[in-house]
């Protein structure tokens, strides 16, 4: 008897997981769930989160007077016994108030997003992506999920987007390539090659006041094109909503100078961009054996304006 009531019960477990595994699969797009936090909820997360990242700050002015004292003074990968790199001074303590989850390829080519769920209820999205290198596995899996998203590639280095959209007719149709360069300055004559363009100056030529995902990869470039791009706003809130990007620390670079990096970074930082994950690129320490650790993908998000991931009720959330 005892056997039978085990039987059943096993039985009724296993209806209620294949009752809820249909009701919840998804094949290429996010659950319409319903927005998590009330506006009150959701900026009080975002104050405590403020409040410990203040913190983590605090940790890094001793960590530079530790090993500085001053930043002139801090070597960025150091080799004399010294216990940090140059990413020590850098934590992405700032936790994302959504779901955080990780899009693309698993390797080298994925990206760490908040509240990808967000997103993925705007009727109309906008998506930046600099420097493709013939593999597009997050920007896909990005539209997939967001079926109001649209792409705008950038990369002078190749001539479409990678096979996960080139080989996709209905991704490739709200996919737009430009063989063009991210850069500091606009120099886009006829004689230019390869064309460069501000990233002010592509929203500018798109029509576009607001980017959703913005997508950075372009080999040591990142300082100099958004520190230009922040610079353009002055003190108005950058026109973003968050930030997946590539930092490079080359050796016998410009920014292989940890005070050049700080400086940098402090004025992501005071724009109101907050780093809430980082992954290192084992791949490149792995495929060049001997490297230091130079490369680090950072995803940021922005505390300021009125957006999705900072809002309820934003404008364009509807």
């Amino acid at each position: 008897m005892l056997a039978v009531r085990n039987s059943r019960f096993t039985l009724c477990i296993l209806v209620i997981v294949v009752i809820s595994f249909l009701f919840f699969a998804r094949s290429d797009h996010h659950l319409a769930l319903p927005l998590p936090f009330s506006d009150r909820t959701l900026r009080e997360k975002l104050m405590i989160e403020e409040y410990h990242y203040n913190r983590m700050l605090e940790g890094r002015a001793k960590l530079i007077e530790k090993w500085g004292p001053t930043p002139d003074k801090v070597d960025p990968f150091p080799s004399h016994g010294e216990f940090y790199t140059i990413w020590d001074f850098f934590l992405p303590s700032f936790n994302c108030p959504h779901r955080l989850e990780r899009v693309g390829v698993m390797g080298d080519g994925g990206k760490w997003v908040c509240g990808l769920e967000r997103i993925a209820h705007k009727k109309k999205c906008v998506m930046y992506s600099f420097g493709i290198n013939g593999e597009s596995s997050f920007e896909a899996d990005m539209m997939k999920a967001a079926p109001g998203c649209e792409l705008y590639g950038y990369d002078f280095s190749v001539n479409s987007f990678g096979p996960e959209i080139e080989e996709d007719s209905e991704l490739k149709l709200r996919s737009h390539f430009f063989p063009f360069a991210l850069g500091p300055k606009d120099a886009h004559s006829p004689v230019d090659d390869p064309k460069m363009y501000t990233l002010r100056s592509l929203m500018e030529r798109n029509g576009h006041d607001f980017i959703d995902v913005l997508k950075i990869d372009i080999e040591g470039n990142e300082y100099d094109s958004f520190e230009t791009f922040i610079d353009s706003f002055g003190r108005e809130p950058l026109p973003i909503g968050q930030l997946q990007i590539e930092i490079h620390v080359f050796k016998d670079q410009p920014w292989n100078d940890f005070a050049k990096v700080l400086k940098w970074w402090e004025k992501v930082e005071a724009a109101g961009l907050r780093p809430f994950y980082s992954e290192s690129n084992l791949v490149y320490t792995n495929l060049i054996r001997g490297a230091r650790p130079e490369l680090i993908e950072y995803s940021f998000i922005n505390i300021r304006g009125d957006h999705e991931l900072v809002s309820s009720h934003p404008p364009r959330l509807h």
